[in-house]
């Protein structure tokens, strides 16, 4: 019976890797083909933006690669979904910029960094969650 189990268990994890494998793959066919046919707001930028767009989707996906948690690559391709559909929506290749909480800056007579540091983690948008904090 265990044996079974573990079978079972075993395949259900291989169809869920095939299928989310088959998603990321399918996800990162629609950015290049995107980054071919991007059409800049202003003629003179549009090869840039292309650029840009196949370096950010390759730099991406081979950085998180290695991921083999689901709840970590599902949080990826929400990334990677949402950053497509802002992008189309605005035309505009880069990532929106994070906006800082309020109190987010500036230091209160001997209050830690610890809770603005949480606070900037916890309004970090999903579209921003690859990029590293500057």
């Amino acid at each position: 019976m265990c044996g079974r189990c573990c079978r079972e268990a075993r395949l259900s994890v291989v169809m869920v890797t095939a299928a989310s494998r088959a998603q990321v793959l399918s996800l990162y066919r629609r950015v290049l083909r995107i980054g071919r046919s991007w059409r800049a707001q202003s003629e003179h930028e549009t090869e840039k933006e292309r650029k840009y767009i196949s370096e950010e989707a390759r730099n991406l996906f081979r950085q998180n690669q290695q991921l083999t948690d689901q709840e970590s690559i599902q949080r990826c391709i929400s990334e990677c979904e949402a950053r497509i559909e802002i992008g189309l929506h605005y035309r505009n290749p880069y990532p929106r910029p994070l906006y800082l909480p309020p109190m987010g800056l500036a230091t209160q007579k001997g209050r830690k960094l610890r809770a603005q540091q949480r606070l900037r983690k916890q309004a970090k948008p999903v579209y921003l969650q690859s990029h590293d904090e500057t």
